[in-house]
């Protein structure tokens, strides 16, 4: 029997979205190409896009999850001098009429993710590299200069 759009036999898993999202779906969209369920999953590329931003003495590092997808297909640009954006798109995967499909969790779609860059950033020294599914972008950090303090012997 079906419970909230779920066979009563799976396995409820809670950190799933679609354990919290397929009650409420299903009372609307039987349907897994339906318009809001389309929108859970759009929001879900945005929002499952993970960056790691990690400061060392000398760089900024920045690594993105892109699992499947080719460095043709991400796109990395410093908006103003001082906001990185990294955008893409994971494309849907081609069905035949008699695919039947029983569970959907890989996104497809847009995604953007930007990062508000400290002043002492490199822009113009930017790398990036896709390898094994990860994006590592590299900011080299401009030296800053010593304060010139100068000892008044008082009198």
């Amino acid at each position: 029997s079906r419970f909230f759009g779920r066979d009563s036999g799976s396995i409820w898993d809670p950190f799933s979205w679609d354990s919290f999202s397929a009650p409420v779906l299903s009372l609307w969209d039987s349907d897994i190409s339906s318009p809001s369920r389309q929108l859970f999953r759009d929001a879900s590329a945005v929002a499952n896009t993970q960056v790691d931003w990690k400061e060392t003495s000398d760089a900024h590092i920045f690594k993105a999850d892109l699992p499947g997808l080719k460095k043709e297909d991400i796109k990395v640009q410093v908006e103003d001098g001082c906001v990185l954006s990294i955008s893409g798109e994971r494309n849907k995967e081609q069905t035949e009429k008699n695919d039947r499909w029983h569970r959907v969790e890989r996104s497809h779609g847009s995604f953007l993710r930007k990062f508000r860059l400290p002043e002492n950033a490199k822009v113009d020294e930017l790398k990036a590299q896709v390898e094994n599914g990860v994006l590592t972008i590299t900011l080299p950090k401009a030296v800053q200069p010593k304060p010139n303090v100068k000892t008044i012997e008082i009198a």
